[in-house]
């Protein structure tokens, strides 16, 4: 099977969606595909993707090729980093089988992963999943004792402008099922009015939906432009060695930001932000909690996340999973009866309303004539 298109290249998938198309080519270079960066793909309606890396190392099971796959994408695999080098973005390349075919010339070549390839390897992954778990257990264990300060210790939050205390928060964090968790708690956030919070690409999230975020906490990697200059108070996050990799990007913007030097992951942050800054209640969206969640954001441990929840304590509601929980549906008893009661008011005004009464029998009148009574 031929397929032409124009090529998009990006190490960084997150980055690659923004600017994607259905009639293009999508060149990655990730290894153990994540569930929301597939889930990213299949909303630009791509049909090919070639992966410069394995799209499963068996390292652990990983769903993002699974998805993709099964959404009726062309998963070309493992076809090696020179294909960066030999493809321009932009370039008319055509996908032949499992090789990439620029002017002519074969220029990478891989293995076109089926949903049967994908299962199997799945599978084989699930069951080396102990090993995994062991090293994660003694990696979080190990960073607890370099941690404790965020369970133990006083923690010096930056001033904000923005006011939380007495509040209830929104963090939303690009993680499993965020959109559709967001968009089942808009009635919640029309009503309640919660500070919005959104950790890196979460921003970008709230506006899809068009909230203006009150904050932005995090990296700054994965967030526009247009999201950064949009008015939001921003908090970068500074690591204990004194590197900020989004202070360089804030700058070249002119935007204004506070730097917050601490350990952690930046929804960490986001949630200690908002516990330590006397929020009444946290409500959560997309945050990563279990085995899975921590492996398919590369993460060897999770001891602040552990450490940071438990601080936190009961004013978090994580909200992961809420839309399945519950879906609005109207049935036909309902419909029947707002049918019914609209009909009722109906009658009711016609008989207090002199004009109405008067349209009505003229009405009678009228049919009357036509029937000839």
């Amino acid at each position: 099977m031929r397929t032409g298109g124009q090529a998009r290249l990006d190490r960084r998938t997150k980055d690659l969606v923004k600017r994607l198309g259905p009639e293009d080519i999508a060149i990655i270079d990730h290894a153990d595909m994540d569930r929301v960066s597939a889930e990213g793909l299949l909303e630009t309606g791509v049909e090919v993707v070639v992966n410069a890396a394995r799209s499963t190392t068996g390292a652990y099971p990983n769903l993002g090729p699974l998805l993709l796959v099964r959404g009726g994408v062309r998963l070309i695999d493992d076809v090696g980093p020179t294909v960066f080098d030999r493809v321009s973005e932009g370039d008319h390349v055509e996908v032949v089988g499992g090789d990439v075919v620029l002017d002519g010339e074969v220029v990478a070549s891989g293995r076109r992963l089926t949903v049967d390839v994908v299962e199997a390897a799945l599978q084989e992954a699930t069951a080396r999943l102990d090993d995994q778990l062991d090293a994660f257990v003694r990696n979080t264990m190990e960073f607890v004792e370099k941690e404790r300060a965020l369970l133990t210790g006083a923690v010096a939050v930056p001033h904000l402008e923005t006011r939380i205390d007495g509040r209830q928060v929104l963090v939303v964090v690009r993680g499993y099922d965020y959109k559709d968790d967001l968009r089942t708690l808009l009635p919640y956030i029309k009503e309640v009015r919660p500070v919005l919070i959104g950790v890196d690409g979460g921003a970008d999230a709230l506006r899809e939906f068009r909230l203006r975020p009150d904050l932005i906490v995090g990296d700054m990697d994965s967030v526009s432009d247009a999201t950064l200059t949009s008015g939001a108070e921003i908090v970068v996050h500074a690591y204990t060695d004194g590197s900020c990799p989004g202070r360089e990007r804030l700058e070249k913007l002119g935007v204004p930001f506070t730097e917050w030097r601490t350990p952690g992951t930046s929804e960490d942050l986001a949630l200690l932000l908002a516990s330590e800054s006397g929020a009444d209640l946290i409500v959560a969206v997309g945050t990563h909690w279990n085995l899975l969640e921590q492996l398919d954001k590369g993460r060897r441990g999770m001891a602040s996340t552990f450490l940071v929840r438990l601080r936190v304590g009961p004013r978090l509601v994580d909200a992961k999973g809420v839309s399945r929980l519950y879906r609005a549906s109207v049935r036909p008893g309902q419909l029947l009866l707002l049918v019914g009661a609209a009909l009722a008011v109906v009658t009711v005004v016609v008989f207090i309303s002199p004009p109405a009464r008067a349209f009505l029998s003229l009405l009678l009148l009228g049919l009357r004539a036509v029937v000839g009574l």
